[in-house]
């Protein structure tokens, strides 16, 4: 309950000029006045109050559909996510079976190489072996055919030459013996 100024010097006036009945009147309708002042007060204030809880009851509404929005928009972009997981993890299945697939084709190819390798090695030895033998057989080549004394000459394996008897290509006189050039 708020007096002014006014009021005072009201109820001072009416005192002194004998209104001890008046001031009485005055002063209760004052309090009155003070009273139902507040309590408008009050209800303004409750009214302001009921105002700003709807205020934050539409803000919270707000809050609740953008929260909602992003919700959704989060469950829209994880299910995006895990189908370009999935893509992911198929294109890698994918990429590891033809991995797996070159690789068996690398050993198989390793495998033929091998057998290559091992092959032209055999031919080789086979060559060198031949080579000894035509370069041992060659003093004892004769250049007429169907020569009688010819010498059958066996070689082991090994590279070891057997013969029975030396035969030169001189023992034909009428036939000219034949060089490391004509071979």
């Amino acid at each position: 309950m708020e007096i002014s100024i006014s009021d005072i010097i009201s109820i001072i006036g009416l005192v002194a000029g004998g209104g001890s009945i008046g001031t009485f009147f005055t002063w209760r309708w004052q309090r009155k006045k003070a009273s139902s002042e507040a309590k408008q007060a009050e209800a303004q204030a409750e009214q302001a109050k009921f105002e700003a809880m709807q205020a934050n009851s539409q803000l919270i509404k707000d809050i609740q559909d953008s929260y909602q929005r992003l919700t959704e928009d989060l469950k829209a972009n994880l299910d995006t996510q895990q189908e370009y997981n999935e893509e992911q993890k198929q294109y890698i299945a994918e990429l590891k079976e033809d991995r797996r697939h070159l690789r068996e084709e690398r050993d198989e190819m390793r495998k033929r190489q091998d057998k290559l390798e091992q092959t032209v090695r055999d031919l080789q030895f086979e060559v060198a072996r031949n080579t000894r033998m035509v370069t041992f057989m060659r003093p004892w080549l004769c250049g007429r055919e169907g020569c009688a004394i010819r010498v059958p000459v066996n070689i082991s394996a090994a590279g070891e030459i057997e013969k029975s008897e030396v035969h030169t290509p001189a023992a034909h006189s009428d036939i000219e013996p034949i060089s490391n050039e004509d071979l």
